[in-house]
C-alpha cells in the first residue's frame, strides 16, 4: 500500500519536470530580501510562471502588488489557493503559462530559473513585452541565463529587463 502512494506521489509531482521546472517550495525570507531590494509595491503586478505552493504570490500581494499565479499541477493550485483564501490581490490559474497570455497590468515575471527552459522563458517574456509595448522585468531564481548577462544580480536572483523589439513593417 505504501508503495502505491509513493508512486502516486512521484507520478503527481514528477511528471511535471517535463512540462517545467521541478517544485520546489521557495523561502519567504529570500523572497522578501529580493522584493525590498527592488523596491515592490502597490503599482507592481507579479506574475509567477510555476507559482506552486503560492508562497511568492502571498509575499508580493504583503508588499500591496497584485500577484496571479501559473501552476500545472492541479494538487498545488489548490494548495495555493486555500493557503491564499481571503486575499484580494492573490489569484492562482490552472494554466500552461507557456502558453499563456500575461496579465496586461503585468511589471514583473518571477519565475524558478532552470536552464533547459531558458529559451522558453526568453520567448515568453519577449512575446508579452512587445505585445504589452512596454518594458517587463524577468526576476529568475537560479540559474543564470547563458544568452544574455542579467541587468541587475542580488544573490541568487538575476533581474533581466526586457524591452519590445521594433519590428520592421515590409
Amino acid at each position: 500500500m505504501i508503495w502505491l502512494i509513493v508512486c502516486g506521489v512521484v507520478v503527481l509531482f514528477g511528471g511535471v519536470v517535463f512540462f517545467g521546472a521541478p517544485y520546489v517550495p521557495s523561502q519567504k525570507k529570500y523572497i522578501r530580501r529580493v522584493f525590498d531590494h527592488i523596491a515592490l509595491g502597490p503599482d507592481d503586478t507579479v506574475v509567477d510562471i510555476g507559482s506552486g505552493d503560492g508562497v511568492v504570490l502571498r509575499v508580493a500581494a504583503s508588499y500591496g502588488a497584485r500577484a496571479v499565479g501559473y501552476e500545472i499541477h492541479p494538487v498545488l493550485v489548490w494548495v495555493s489557493r486555500l493557503l491564499s483564501r481571503g486575499d484580494k490581490l492573490v489569484s492562482v490559474r490552472l494554466a500552461n503559462a507557456w502558453q499563456a497570455t500575461l496579465p496586461d497590468h503585468a511589471t514583473i515575471i518571477y519565475a524558478f530559473s532552470v536552464s533547459r527552459d531558458e529559451a522558453k522563458l526568453t520567448k515568453l517574456v519577449q512575446r508579452e513585452t512587445n505585445r504589452l509595448g512596454r518594458p517587463l522585468k524577468l526576476l529568475c531564481l537560479g540559474s543564470p541565463f547563458q544568452s544574455r548577462l542579467a541587468d541587475e544580480t542580488f544573490e541568487a536572483y538575476g533581474l533581466y529587463i526586457f524591452r519590445p523589439l521594433q519590428l520592421k513593417k515590409a
